[in-house]
């Protein structure tokens, strides 16, 4: 998400005031559930202890709590007489990177590292909702608090639904979300037009004809097709995209044989395609496909490749009359200077999938950069770790009170808006 730093906060951070809906028992609760969760990360399918954790936070402040939705899925409901359905949304699962930030309460786990921020968002969530549970003279409807499993593979939020969140929970007027990014903690950033890109992951498997290394004549070798095939690829974004269009194909993962005199029957390929918008992507993973069966054929394989859609997940365009009510919302809350434009990223999503049968979604950006990081990095310096980094690291003591204070708020300003 390096695109945040061309978004339009000033080059020095704005004070920061702590927002006054945020008491301090809230605050340490929170805190609390964050640094066990950051220090305790799970991938995605396996946020068992992250989302006990979760489900506990949330009964503790008087929500009625099923676990095991889609997944590992946890969904809070605090209903309090009639009016609207809000959902807040917040995911369960850490990444596979070993975290080099040094923090007092790192991951404890190797290999596996919140380094994408749903810790604090999950953090933030359950502050919020504590929030409302202690306010509820103040608001009148329905909160559903969801600990979604699985977002970095792009299928925990699918899963729910099919699950029947919303037939078992009801169907919400509004789902609402929030993610970190590199922007100055403490600041919230709204856009307009796609927040987020759509993606699709392919795995393709090219099966070649193995051999001895010195018999090439006799081998048909996967590993050059392979080869040929990335290079290739390339030309999707610079020949076959429109330059008005935003795309980007990335082969992220090769691999083929294990010894340098031995050719391989096989070479495997995970590819990630984003666009900016579903038709431009639609139009690049075909001709993604086109290519790797070209190649192939080119390279006279004894079958043809496999190619498997592994994930897909449509662009992500909130609402914009919520995105407006929301913002108006920080604006009062924070100050004008605390609430800044979002450019659109490349990075993606799978919280498009909640939008269905007419629900309408709101989400923002929430800045964890620290006032030294920021000030190096608009200085010239070294750039703010950003989301997969395996140095990211929130200013935790800005961002996890701004956090709690944007859902908290934008759920508020909704239920009154909607009485």
């Amino acid at each position: 998400m390096t695109d945040a730093l061309n978004a339009d906060p000033p080059r020095e951070p704005p004070p920061v005031h702590a927002p006054a809906a945020v008491p301090r028992e809230t605050l340490r609760a929170a805190l609390e559930l964050y640094l066990d969760v950051h220090a305790h990360p799970e991938l995605s399918g396996a946020e068992a202890r992250t989302a006990e954790r979760f489900a506990a936070r949330l009964e503790g402040d008087g929500a009625a709590v099923t676990r095991g939705i889609g997944g590992h899925g946890v969904v809070g409901v605090l209903r309090n007489g009639p009016g609207p359905t809000l959902l807040l949304r917040a995911e369960l699962d850490a990444l596979p990177i070993e975290e080099r930030t040094g923090l007092a309460y790192a991951s404890t786990v190797p290999g596996t590292m919140h380094a994408c921020g749903h810790d604090l968002h999950l953090a933030s969530a359950a502050g919020a909702f504590a929030l409302l549970a202690r306010s509820a003279d103040t608001w009148s409807g329905t909160v559903l608090v969801v600990g979604q499993p699985a977002e970095e593979t792009l299928q925990g939020a699918g899963a729910m639904l099919a699950d029947g969140l919303y037939e078992r929970f009801g169907t919400p007027d509004t789902v609402l979300a929030q993610h970190t990014a590199p922007l100055p903690a403490g600041i919230l950033a709204h856009g307009r037009g796609p927040m987020m890109a759509a993606s699709a992951a392919l795995d393709v498997v090219v099966h070649g004809y193995g051999g001895h290394a010195g018999t090439p004549q006799l081998t048909v070798d996967p590993v050059v097709t392979a080869a040929a095939t990335v290079m290739r690829l390339q030309t999707v974004v610079s020949r076959e995209t429109a330059p008005a269009d935003q795309v980007v194909l990335t082969v992220g993962s090769l691999r083929a044989g294990r010894r340098g005199n031995v050719i391989p029957d096989d070479a495997e390929l995970s590819i990630t395609v984003r666009a900016a918008t579903d038709q431009a992507l639609e139009r690049a993973v075909a001709a993604a496909e086109r290519i790797v069966r070209a190649e192939c054929a080119a390279s006279g394989c004894p079958k043809d490749p496999d190619v498997t859609l592994v994930s897909r997940s449509p662009a992500l365009l909130p609402d914009p009359a919520v995105t407006a009510t929301v913002r108006a919302a920080h604006e009062r809350e924070f100050g004008p200077h605390r609430v800044a434009r979002w450019p659109g990223s490349m990075a993606t999503e799978d919280f498009p999938r909640f939008a269905v049968d007419g629900v309408r979604t709101a989400y923002w950006m929430l800045g964890t950069a620290s006032p030294s990081q920021w000030r190096a990095a608009r200085s010239g310096g070294r750039p703010v770790p950003p989301n997969h980094s395996a140095e990211f690291a929130p200013d935790v003591r800005t961002a996890l009170p701004a956090g709690i204070a944007a859902m908290a708020t934008a759920a508020r300003h909704l239920f009154k808006e909607t009485r």
